[in-house]
């Protein structure tokens, strides 16, 4: 059973890298992208059920990713909220824990962290 994820992140290089690294090494399927503030937070808001984890990024073409966290805080049990960004410094990572995202990444360094997550994630809903 593959994790359904939403991305929010507004370089498509790197949504297109992330989403074919997700696909092939953890088993997470793709059910929606978006690049902006508004664009994550409806989607992700308007289809509660639809997703088991998003993926989001700090800073987009509109809006802050920290916006789209903080729209995710009533989510059902189970569902993981991820930052993952360049700008993941000891203050950030606090912040983004504030708001509700159930763990932060550095796009640089710890990808292979975050696919273990999505791993672990997918087991706990394979066993829920």
């Amino acid at each position: 059973m593959a994790l359904r994820a939403y991305i929010v992140e507004d370089s498509p290089t790197i949504r297109e890298n992330l989403v074919e690294t997700l696909q092939e090494l953890a088993e997470v399927e793709p059910v929606g992208l978006a690049d902006t503030e508004n664009e994550g937070k409806c989607w992700l808001t308007g289809n509660p059920g639809a997703w088991d984890v998003a993926v989001v990024d700090l800073f987009l073409r509109q809006g802050s990713g920290l916006r789209v966290v903080e729209a995710c805080r009533q989510r059902r049990r189970g569902q993981k909220v991820i930052v993952l960004s360049n700008h993941a410094t000891s203050d950030m990572r606090r912040r983004c824990a504030q708001l509700g995202a159930d763990a932060v990444f550095d796009k640089s360094t710890e990808i292979d962290a975050l696919l273990d997550y999505c791993i672990k994630a997918r087991g706990e809903l394979e066993t829920a």
